[in-house]
């Protein structure tokens, strides 16, 4: 009898590690399928996740994925295009501020600019732009961000009430490399299965807010 519950035992500790070993190895492959799609429907909003940046200056991930909002904008994608970011503690600027004033200096028209300038992560930005998309009508949206980022981006949109589609960035510092993309995806991984499992992000934490 003792060997018998052993035995059960060890299956059912084998089906359940098999089980989460499948888990995350199809998490990684939807992340790295939906990293190679470039979605770009006529909708309501481009919407840039933000970044760092230094004194309203974009870091060169975030001026990636500007420059990437601004040519979807001029291929008529959306009318407006939204940049989405709170400010940390002692910045002068938000993320969406310094990304509105980014693209207002490109030649991007003020009414076709609006900054949501709310979260400290990507659950908290995609609930503020929830919210400003249903205080204006709006409901589709192409997210503009990293590659490895736009499966978790896309789900919280939707789950914040979005049509969303993703148009992920060709270039920058979270493209370079192949070790860099397999990083950026071990971490996406983590926070997409975190977000599933508890419906919290982890605010604050490189690659994975």
């Amino acid at each position: 009898m003792g060997v018998r519950v052993a035995d059960l035992v060890g299956r059912a500790v084998g089906a359940l590690l098999l089980a989460t070993v499948l888990l995350v190895v199809s998490t990684a492959t939807a992340i790295w399928w939906t990293a190679r799609q470039d979605a770009r429907p006529a909708s309501d909003a481009v919407v840039v996740l933000g970044s760092a940046q230094y004194n309203g200056v974009p870091s060169s991930i975030f001026e990636a994925r500007l420059e990437h909002a601004l040519a979807l904008y001029a291929d008529g994608v959306a009318p407006v295009v939204v940049t989405v970011g709170g400010r940390a503690d002692g910045d002068q600027f938000s993320e969406a501020e310094s990304g509105r004033a980014y693209l207002a200096e490109a030649g991007v028209p003020e009414d076709a600019l609006l900054a949501v300038e709310e979260g400290e992560d990507t659950l908290e930005s995609m609930r503020a732009v929830g919210a400003a998309f249903d205080e204006r009508g709006w409901s589709s949206a192409v997210l503009v961000t990293d590659p490895w980022h736009a499966l978790r981006a896309e789900r919280m949109a939707e789950d914040a009430g979005l049509t969303a589609d993703s148009s992920p960035t060709r270039q920058g510092p979270a493209v370079q490399t192949r070790t860099t993309q397999f990083r950026y995806i071990l971490r996406e991984t983590a926070a997409y299965l975190l977000y599933r499992a508890t419906g919290e992000s982890v605010a604050g934490a490189p690659g994975i807010g």
